[in-house]
């Protein structure tokens, strides 16, 4: 796959944030649409979320396409943070680590992003 074959195909995003540690900090889920591909910028979706006709934020990954995988058909719902999807093209998940502790003096938060690489399990075990 090509990182331009991914505009307009819609996407389910996880990310799990880590601390320096590498204890979970919080997980957080996303859906929308690919509206711009970058090699170097990275791919940007529009979110969307249950509250329509609401203009959505363009949310930014990183352009490693190893994070992407085929979505199996079904509804993807997500209430905490307004996911509401059926049948999305893909499925993505990032590990976001902290790789700098929380600075009181201004200094911005740095993170490493790390691609999960394993196909995402979806659904429920039977």
């Amino acid at each position: 796959m090509r990182i331009d074959e991914l505009l307009t195909k819609t996407c389910v995003i996880g990310l799990m944030y880590f601390d320096r540690d590498g204890q979970l900090m919080r997980q957080a889920q996303f859906a929308g649409t690919v509206v711009k591909v970058d090699a170097e910028q990275g791919i940007s979706v529009r979110l969307r979320h249950a509250q329509e006709g609401v203009e959505q934020p363009e949310f930014i990954l990183p352009p490693n396409l190893d994070a992407w995988f085929k979505a199996p058909p079904g509804r993807y719902r997500h209430a905490a943070d307004g996911v509401d999807i059926e049948n999305p093209d893909f499925v993505v998940t990032w590990n976001v680590h902290r790789t700098q502790n929380n600075s009181t003096d201004g200094q911005h938060e740095w993170w490493e992003w790390v691609p999960n690489v394993e196909p995402p399990q979806v659904g429920s075990a039977a």
